[in-house]
């Protein structure tokens, strides 16, 4: 199964061919995963995060973490399909990459600071922490598959452990949604995009490498498909039992109780429940046993394997859906997965109405209300935009600016070429 997630875009193992769906069908999977993504990225900031004796509820143990992760793994994706999903090499290729690397993370860190405004209490907004993935992807996207899915490891297992030493001599992070104004301190603003905040971005090139991997492979393969399943859904249980063992039977709970205080302990029933709460990005530095944690947004090794799993297997079944043949089974999946996809294909304008929405006047619902509302006008502007007009609005801005960026970049590699293979006369 590892060599068939391995093998290079495009080509097959053993005697025949595993069976593909067409192209609309692979696109519709990801857009719809992508769909999934944003809808739990709207509910964990919709729904409440406490049940009423104050223990995580159910909603946000579902989606809290995994569905950013997915959205992460996704923009990895979309990395690889702009990079026509194989290794970049250098040269021209190589130049309009970077260029339009750096012109997406540039809008969309224009977007997101933009919405600096709004209550980080109401909607942690991740784009300033995408702007700076789209940076860092940068030199990603000339490594081989194989180095990738190395430094994707790598990562995962060296730089939480690295954050647990450096953090306490960085600048304490105000979590709040950056703005414009924060680069009155652009020092602490960068510690906190990239080791400290919320969405922490050095941390989540985990789920960037994974992307771009997943990217490379050959979607429309049903075994390629099942295999994304089996592997991502042994990564998330892997990643699960091994948090339960070092933090149960071998005791990390209890050290953890031991050097928390006694009033940060009560603002859960028990101390499992108080380690899921805590983290926001980030864990405490008070013991390397937090480290042990796979709690949503805590970024340590478990914690990014688990949600890289997860985000692999739910692609993985949202592709495998795409070779569904049977008629009526195929309607059904197709009257659920087409509005997913639709949504899924306007992410960046979903999400940005639904931070605005949730700091205007209009939000006058309760948590499940808001929700509904939420989703149901969410599906509505998706389709209907997508039947008229196409690309979403911002959508579109991002990609022109980017395509225009890297094709100028193209065009002025070529000519400064051309004037040094020019040839010269004496005069």
């Amino acid at each position: 199964m590892t060599a068939a997630l391995c093998a290079a875009p495009g080509t097959t193992q053993g005697p025949a061919a595993p069976p593909t769906a067409p192209a609309g069908a692979r696109l519709r999977g990801m857009d719809a995963a992508r769909g999934l993504a944003v809808l739990g990225m709207i509910a964990v900031h919709a729904l409440y995060d406490v049940d009423p004796d104050g223990s995580p509820s159910l909603t946000y143990l579902v989606t809290a973490g995994r569905s950013a992760a997915l959205f992460a793994v996704l923009a990895g994706m979309g990395i690889a399909f702009t990079t026509g999903r194989r290794r970049v090499s250098g040269g021209a290729d190589g130049r309009r990459a970077v260029v339009s690397l750096a012109v997406r993370g540039l809008v969309v860190g224009l977007i997101g600071l933009a919405l600096g405004y709004t209550d980080v209490e109401l909607a942690a907004n991740i784009l300033p922490y995408y702007a700076v993935l789209f940076l860092l992807a940068i030199p990603l996207v000339f490594l081989p598959t194989k180095v990738l899915l190395a430094s994707g490891a790598l990562v995962a297992g060296g730089v939480p452990v690295l954050s647990q030493l450096v953090r306490p001599h960085l600048p304490v992070p105000d979590l709040v949604n950056p703005s414009f104004t924060a680069f009155a301190d652009p020092g602490a603003l960068l510690s906190e995009l990239a080791l400290t905040g919320y969405y922490p971005a050095v941390p989540w090139l985990v789920y960037i490498c994974a992307g771009i991997a997943v990217g490379r492979l050959r979607l429309s393969s049903a075994r390629v498909a099942a295999g994304l399943v089996v592997v991502g859904t042994t990564l998330a249980l892997g990643a699960t039992a091994l948090s339960w063992w070092l933090l149960g039977p071998l005791g990390g709970l209890e050290r953890i109780r031991s050097v928390t205080p006694a009033d940060e302990l009560a603002s859960a029933p028990t101390v499992g429940d108080f380690v899921t709460l805590w983290p926001e990005g980030t864990t405490p530095t008070t013991t390397w046993w937090w480290l042990a944690t796979d709690a949503p947004h805590s970024s340590t090794p478990v914690d990014l394997v688990q949600t890289t799993g997860s985000a692999v297997a739910v692609l993985g079944v949202m592709l495998l859906l795409g070779h569904v043949t049977r008629p009526a089974a195929a309607r059904v999946i197709g009257a659920v997965t087409s509005p997913l996809a639709a949504v899924g294909a306007l992410t960046l304008t979903v999400y940005t109405c639904h931070v605005v929405f949730l700091n205007s006047p209009l939000d006058q619902f309760d948590a499940l209300g808001g929700y509904l509302v939420q989703v149901v006008a969410a599906v509505l502007f998706a389709v209907g935009w997508r039947r008229a007009v196409g690309r979403g609005p911002l959508e579109s801005l991002v990609r022109v600016l980017a395509g225009k960026a890297g094709r100028l970049a193209t065009r002025t590699t070529r000519k400064t070429a051309s004037a040094r293979s020019a040839p010269t006369y004496p005069a």
